[in-house]
């Protein structure tokens, strides 16, 4: 999952990921994200 992100951090498109990656999904991206944006969340929500 953290590659997905570093990947994407670092300017490839989903469309060269899922090219380099034949076994991932548009849906396995969207996860990745969707987890780490939950993430960011809960680490803020505990922080305040």
């Amino acid at each position: 999952m953290y590659d997905i992100l570093e990947y994407l951090a670092g300017g490839m498109t989903e469309a060269e990921i899922l090219e380099d990656f034949s076994e991932l999904t548009s849906e396995d991206i969207k996860a990745c994200l969707a987890f780490a944006a939950d993430r960011e969340k809960k680490l803020f929500i505990t922080s305040l």
